[in-house]
């Protein structure tokens, strides 16, 4: 019998295996090594249900599936992605196939380890041990991360990167991770940097597109990932976030292909289903959103990574084609959400606009007007964010549509246009949104000029030598439109020549202000609620998120 060197008695581990032969044998190798509990799944949605409610300190799953579309690749994938893996747990991938391309594949998404059968007891337990540890080394490291210790951890990656100690190349992934958690996205693009011209990488090379685009480089991050995507055309995470830059220059039919392409190699993942979804409504063919939508629902509705954005959007399509029905089920599918969830602020604000659209579809008229009316005295709060100002469009032209006039409604539109209209793609995203009203599209884009008459008079006083000037002109309609944008321009205005300018605290100050009530982040697009970008590596910060608190627990 083989002995592990290590205690295991206070471990767990979970085996993911359909055949129930090699299952058998996986569990009985573990309890002779001596570890404490041993959990077992036949399928890989049954284990990736286990992952979503408890960790584990090994798993142990098998590559392919009899029957079922599922890997254990795809599994692995959408618990990175989905931060349902922490640092801490053991990820061992078991499979009778040895080609080098499934090897690889399986190293690049940070595996912790790789065994073919039939194997020996004595093996497992060296790929057990032997990624024991890396865990071990790395611990001071895991330690500060738990701690939300970010900046101490990222300095101790990029030590063990530059000293060439141990795991350094593992170092360097997490390091620049938390480089780019914590807004250093010039020094996580220069470490990624590094590791490539140190050993060539897929995951470094999307480590720069990330940090790039995080820096608001997209032409560049595009770029990178051409790069990447042409000479590993099966790295999904790469279509990933392929698809979000597209999807942030507001290219939506480009990204509509990109993500089709992200689904088509790993069909069984929610996330870039729900992804394709998405991208298939805003780019306007809701005949197939509707299918693409609903099929999302029905896969993972129970699962935390859906994400409920989706039960609004399908709704929408819903009322369009009249499905009645179906309409009901949203609003039903949000009550158990909601009951299982109770405290899950977003939530619930999503299903108010499932809520009105049930009343539009009743021909409750009156009262779906006044739930709008409700939700449009919020459009000047800090929190008021991109996503509730696209449902918010979406919801006033459906009740134009059908000739249903608020007399407030088009300051309302000008108000949301004119504080997210950042950029041309954003303000397509917006109108999108109210296709069915064109005259709604014309004053979003009629905003999205007068943002940028606003930024091109500031920048024209600043180069004529009045810097003073120009930022008292971007802080003045800054106040009036809470527009990122200017209360941004102005802010950099003022970095750039601090000297020039007079009364600099209190312009600074001012600017200071309204950053914070322009909602920063807040303004920005995105396919419903953001998780771990594509690529990365799942931090685990502290306690586990608690599960009762649900998907989507943003408050």
């Amino acid at each position: 019998m083989a002995v592990f060197e290590d205690d295991l008695s206070a471990c767990s581990a979970l085996v993911i295996d359909g055949n129930p032969t090699s299952r058998s044998i996986l569990i009985s190798q573990l309890r002779d090594f001596g570890m404490g509990s041993v959990a077992q799944a036949a399928r890989a949605m049954d284990g990736r249900r286990q992952l979503e409610f408890r960790s584990f300190d090994f798993v142990l799953c098998e590559q392919h599936f009899a029957g079922e579309a599922t890997t254990g690749q795809d599994l692995l994938d959408d618990l990175r992605r989905n931060q349902l893996l922490p640092f801490s747990t053991v990820f061992i991938m078991i499979t009778g196939e040895a080609t080098y391309a499934k090897v690889a594949e399986a190293a690049e998404s940070a595996l912790d380890g790789y065994l073919l059968k039939p194997h020996k007891a004595m093996h497992l337990a060296e790929r057990l041990r032997q990624a024991r540890v890396r865990k071990v080394s790395l611990q001071e490291i895991f330690g500060a991360i738990e701690e939300e210790k970010f900046e101490k951890a990222a300095q101790l990656c990029m030590d063990r990167f530059e000293a060439k100690g141990l795991f350094w190349l593992y170092a360097a992934r997490v390091g620049a991770e938390l480089l780019l958690r914590v807004g250093r996205f010039a020094e996580a693009q220069t470490l990624y940097k590094s590791v490539v011209a140190a050993k060539t990488l897929p995951w470094a090379k999307l480590g720069v597109a990330r940090a790039q685009l995080d820096a608001g480089q997209i032409t560049q991050a595009t770029s990178t990932l051409e790069n990447l995507i042409s000479a590993d055309p099966n790295y999904a995470d790469a279509y990933d976030v392929m698809g979000r830059a597209q999807f942030e220059l507001g290219r939506l039919d480009k990204a509509l292909e990109t993500y089709k392409m992200a689904a088509t190699l790993t069909p069984s993942s929610i996330s870039r289903l729900q992804n394709l979804a998405m991208m298939t409504y805003y780019a306007g063919d809701h005949a197939e959103a509707e299918k693409l939508l609903d099929r999302t629902t029905r896969m993972g509705l129970d699962s935390k990574m859906f994400d409920c954005q989706t039960l609004v959007l399908l709704a929408f399509t819903r009322l369009e084609i009249a499905d009645r029905k179906g309409l009901q089920r949203c609003h039903d599918d949000f009550n158990r959400l909601i009951e299982k969830y109770p405290d899950n602020a977003r939530q619930r604000r999503l299903a108010e606009i499932v809520v009105t659209l049930n009343l539009i579809q009743q021909h409750q008229f009156a009262q779906s007007v006044e739930a709008v009316r409700t939700m449009a005295k919020a459009v000047k709060n800090s929190d008021f964010d991109f996503e509730s100002a696209s449902n918010l469009l979406a919801l006033m032209a459906h009740l134009a549509h059908k000739a249903i006039q608020l007399d407030e409604v088009d300051s309302v539109v000008d108000t949301i246009g004119l504080r997210f209209c950042n950029n041309r793609s954003v303000a397509e995203l917006l109108t999108a949104n109210v296709n069915l009203h064109p005259p709604y599209a014309d004053r979003i884009r009629a905003c999205q000029a007068k943002v940028l008459e606003f930024a091109e008079v500031a920048m024209a006083l600043s180069l004529s030598g009045d810097p003073t000037a120009a930022v008292g002109n971007l802080i003045h309609h800054g106040k009036e439109t809470l527009n990122a944008r200017l209360i941004d321009n102005a802010y950099h205005v003022l970095q750039k020549h601090a000297a020039k300018i007079r009364d600099i605290d209190v312009l600074t100050a001012e600017v200071q202000r309204l950053r914070t009530l322009s909602g920063g982040g807040n303004v920005k697009a995105s396919l419903g609620e953001q998780k771990r970008q594509a690529g990365g590596l799942a931090l685990r910060t502290g306690t586990r998120p608690s599960a009762e608190k649900g998907p989507n627990s943003q408050k």
